[in-house]
């Protein structure tokens, strides 16, 4: 597989900065992050450090390891490792002739992209956190002042995982969970009912068993579509079918699934360098495990404990 490396630059305004594929290239005219092929024996750090000077006339200052992707295009296969420049000397320039453009995030999913840009563009929106509702007790009071103060907390992608009530209650449960998010710009994700969220405008979040059982994506695209997976397996249908991002896991011991074997942080690294979308890790981590996880390549950490407020 090539080896391929992009940068993520920023400007004040938090627009990103893309390039145009030039005529006579593979996939010309398509619009991209800026970089290039890693040469033999380069580490991928230095490879982006020379092809964005080489590019666009900048010394890449700090840099973070955002996504990697591997994609299979008819013609070749690639690896797109993607980081976040943090900090960089220089003005950008199309030092190849190349044009240039800032546009903001949320503009980024109606350009042309190459498709192995697309899950850069998921990763570009998605959050660090993935925070994770417990069951609802017999008073929702509580709960919804605990998923109020979720919000408050900035947290802007949330799971409503609820197994254990009816139907007619998880409605009523997710129709408030939406009315609470609805003023923050918060994601709405609701556990294994793909009509519910499409009925209520949220996104949805597949059980494993539920993705297993599907052959093709059931949510509008714009709406964030997860799901649970384990093994590479559930990760490379989650990907076929159209899934935005996955959770991972367990990655360590949990007390709530005792019987369900670790994966531990090695072997999550392995699985996730072979998925072409976001993945968080799931299962024993919590914030404190976010450079652990973005170590492994994950987007985030996901959980429930972790990130649910004391009562």
């Amino acid at each position: 597989m090539i080896h391929v490396v992009a940068g993520i630059l920023r400007d004040e305004q938090g627009r990103v900065l893309l390039a145009q594929r030039p005529s006579g290239k593979h996939l010309a005219g398509l619009w991209e992050f800026p970089g290039g092929k890693c040469e033999p024996g380069e580490s991928p750090e230095a490879a982006l450090r020379r092809e964005l000077a080489e590019e666009i006339g900048i010394e890449t200052g700090a840099i973070e390891p955002l996504l990697a992707v591997p994609w299979h295009y008819p013609e070749k296969s690639v690896v797109l490792d993607t980081y976040a420049v943090c900090t960089w000397r220089g003005e950008v320039h199309g030092r190849e002739g190349q044009s240039l453009r800032w546009v903001s995030v949320a503009e980024l999913s109606a350009l042309p992209l190459p498709p192995a840009d697309r899950p850069v563009v998921t990763a570009l929106r998605l959050p660090r956190h993935y925070p994770i509702t417990p069951e609802p007790g017999a008073d929702e009071g509580p709960f919804l002042r605990a998923f109020g103060a979720l919000l408050d907390a900035g947290e802007t992608c949330i799971q409503l995982r609820c197994k254990t009530v009816g139907p007619a209650r998880l409605r009523a449960l997710a129709r408030s969970v939406c009315k609470l998010a609805g003023s923050t710009g918060a994601h709405i994700l609701i556990n294994g009912d793909v009509s519910l969220a499409a009925e209520l405008g949220a996104g949805a979040h597949l059980p494993a068993s539920t993705l297993m059982s599907l052959s093709s994506r059931e949510l509008p695209l714009g709406r964030w579509l997860a799901a649970s997976c384990h093994d590479a397996r559930e990760l490379a249908h989650a990907a076929a079918i159209g899934v935005d991002f996955a959770v991972l896991g367990p990655v360590l011991p949990t007390p709530s699934h005792p019987q369900s074997t670790a994966l531990g942080w090695n072997r999550f690294a392995e699985l996730v360098a072979s998925a072409p979308l976001p993945v968080y890790a799931l299962g024993g981590v919590g914030a404190a495990d976010l450079a652990m996880a973005k170590r492994a390549g994950a987007q985030g950490v996901a959980g429930i404990s972790a990130f649910w407020p004391a009562a």
